[in-house]
């Protein structure tokens, strides 16, 4: 158990190329329903599994930090992976969650979060199987979406469905622990808002107001 003043900490990462609405949503749904202390927004440095990001690091962050600025809950814009990224080394989860837990002590209650479209490609990344000695893992579903449904590999399944907690377990423990959120499912992709923008169309209803404008200031995604 964490004790009766351990930190809850969630973390969420992603490219934010651009930050959405969906990334508002998910972020804000999971830090209410776990009662968290701070979330931590992690936008990628070098994803390896993506080869071209159309924002700059530092434009990520700034539209991270637009996007997330009015949540009713402490939010900090992380910026490790942006730093390991400028000294030339690959954004790796497991790192960033060793970090956090090297920071934060044995008794902090971890949770990373991410969408269904993650847990789909789980078993691809680096060290995933380690990631729960770190943290719990907690997935947004989509519609239709189920853990034995079809394109969830049979190793994250197994390793997800075995591991099933509720949010009080992970609130008050300090990792090992997975929740699929199913009241919760929003499906806006970065892919199709970047085309969408880049087709001169308007994208109001899935980009946050201030990251809209930042966007339209800088030029980003026109081309």
């Amino acid at each position: 158990m964490t004790g009766p003043h351990a930190q809850r900490i969630a973390l969420l990462g992603g490219s934010y190329d651009p930050v959405h609405l969906g990334h508002v949503a998910l972020g804000a749904h999971f830090a209410q329903l776990l009662q968290v202390d701070q979330l931590r927004v992690v936008p990628a440095g070098l994803p390896w599994q993506k080869s071209t990001l159309k924002a700059t690091p530092a434009q990520r962050a700034e539209m991270v930090t637009l996007a997330f600025a009015k949540q009713p809950f402490p939010v900090v814009v992380d910026m490790q992976e942006i730093e390991r990224a400028a000294r030339g080394q690959p954004t790796y989860t497991i790192d960033t969650l060793r970090a956090v837990r090297a920071e934060l002590g044995p008794q902090a209650s971890i949770t990373f979060l991410m969408g269904a479209d993650q847990l789909q490609r789980l078993d691809t990344w680096h060290q995933w199987h380690a990631l729960f000695d770190y943290a719990h893992i907690c997935v947004a579903a989509r519609p239709g979406f189920s853990i034995d449904g079809a394109g969830l590999p049979a190793a994250v399944a197994t390793a997800f469905s075995s591991r099933l907690g509720t949010p009080d377990n992970i609130r008050n423990t300090p990792h090992g622990l997975t929740y699929l959120a199913q009241d919760f499912a929003v499906d806006i992709s970065a892919t199709q808002i970047r085309a969408a923008l880049q087709r001169g169309e308007q994208a109001n209803s899935l980009i946050p107001p201030l990251v809209l404008d930042y966007i339209e200031q800088h030029n980003l995604y026109r081309s």
